[in-house]
């Protein structure tokens, strides 16, 4: 990390704690309001992004309020606090992170609210959020049994991945997914548009350095934030198995229409025909803006 970002988030842990100690002292911070100086989710309003994610799970992901859901660094709760006014007693929600005040802070202000809610820590390293850990994303596999889950979400996770991580999580993902089941994640997407829109100086992020076939904002840090090229995306979710892969245009490189900040990837695990035997894979598609599909471009 560079000296000027270092001093951005060294000022930025200042101003937090203070409004943190001010919000105590009102008591203006509700309950299910995480602390400011804990949000090191990204920027954007917490409560909106997370009841957005749930409407996408819902319409793309087929959540159900009995879903057995799995939250791939789940941060500090910004998608379970609002699922827990959607699934039921019969719902099942896991969710885990590598960051340990974040789960610390879950599981006591979130987990005792729903009994079927689980905080679970990753003991696992990256550059861009816990650089001291030893053990790599790139092999750590997930502490649950296979085909656990209806319902996999990986929000602003994969953006921050490297490719060997990148593809063993989605292995994994494919893994954990009942027959049936969906996941629903998000990525910087490199495709024809967003490298034009990315050429043409409209990106709300800029991605300057290549990191092999993948763009960086920093190649000193490349998790900070890192984009994929679509077919390789695309390759990774049919090497894990996954089919129907859509994917949903997000804001970041300048689109004047979306679906989200970040480009939205959405896959499901073969369901068994009556036979037992794995339908055939589907194939890849693309969804327009106006919400219709076509094949994937290789």
């Amino acid at each position: 990390m560079t000296l000027p970002a270092l001093a951005r988030r060294k000022l930025r842990g200042t101003r937090d704690l203070v409004l943190d100690t001010w919000d105590s002292i009102t008591g203006r911070r509700a309950p299910l309001v995480p602390p400011r100086r804990l949000r090191f989710v990204g920027d954007g309003d917490f409560g909106a992004i997370g009841r957005e994610f749930v409407g996408h799970l819902q319409t793309l992901a087929r959540l159900t309020p009995d879903a057995r859901v799995l939250d791939v660094g789940c941060g500090i709760g910004r998608l379970a606090i609002p699922l827990l006014d959607v699934l039921s007693a019969r719902g099942r929600y896991d969710g885990f992170d590598i960051v340990p005040r974040a789960i610390r802070w879950c599981r006591s202000a979130i987990a005792p609210r729903h009994p079927g809610f689980t905080f679970t820590l990753a003991d696992l390293g990256n550059g861009a959020y816990r650089r001291r850990a030893p053990r790599s994303a790139a092999t750590y596999r997930f502490p649950y049994p296979d085909a656990s889950f209806d319902v996999v979400v990986a929000m602003s996770l994969f953006t921050h991945l490297l490719p060997d991580e990148a593809r063993n999580y989605v292995r994994e993902i494919g893994r954990v997914l009942t027959p049936g089941g969906h996941c629903l994640t998000t990525w910087f997407v490199r495709n024809a548009q967003s490298e034009a829109l990315l050429e043409a100086g409209r990106s709300a992020i800029a991605f300057t350095a290549a990191h092999g076939e993948c763009l960086v904002t920093d190649p000193a840090v490349p998790e900070a934030a890192i984009a994929y090229p679509q077919a390789t995306i695309m390759a990774m979710h049919e090497g894990a198995g996954l089919d129907a892969v859509t994917l949903h245009p997000g804001a970041w490189c300048g689109r004047s229409r979306f679906t989200s900040g970040q480009d939205i990837v959405v896959a499901s695990r073969p369901a068994a025909d009556p036979s037992g035997v794995p339908r055939a894979v589907a194939g890849s598609q693309i969804a327009r803006d106006n919400g219709t599909t076509v094949d994937v471009a290789r």
